[in-house]
């Protein structure tokens, strides 16, 4: 399906992992496999080795993901859901943001 299918597949599937784990770990578990991804398609690795350094970075969805998360969501009386609420639109802005922009700065040949 061409390298911006990939691109696309490799940030979704780092937001996943990522709302899961930490984002240190979900970059060190994702780079290789974008690498990989970039390979397989005949692209350059650069453009999806920063769509995981970017979709490791952005944990909205959940309070687990991300530390800062977890500091706010008991004192501030937030409920798992209001994560959710807010956190899934945003990291589907910004993922069709760098479905846009990643391409642009690093293009894929």
């Amino acid at each position: 399906w061409g390298p911006l299918a990939a691109l696309a597949a490799v940030y979704i599937l780092t937001t996943i992992i990522n709302e899961l784990i930490s984002n240190t770990a979900c970059a060190a578990l994702m780079t290789p496999i974008a690498i990989a991804a970039a390979l397989a398609v005949g692209c350059d690795p650069r453009p999806m080795a920063m769509a995981v350094l970017f979709a490791s970075s952005l944990s909205f969805a959940t309070p687990i993901g991300y530390q800062t998360n977890l500091f706010v969501y008991g004192p501030g009386g937030y409920k798992f859901t209001d994560f959710m609420k807010v956190g899934i639109p945003l990291n589907i802005i910004c993922c069709i943001l760098a479905m846009i922009l990643i391409p642009k700065f690093w293009p894929f040949s």
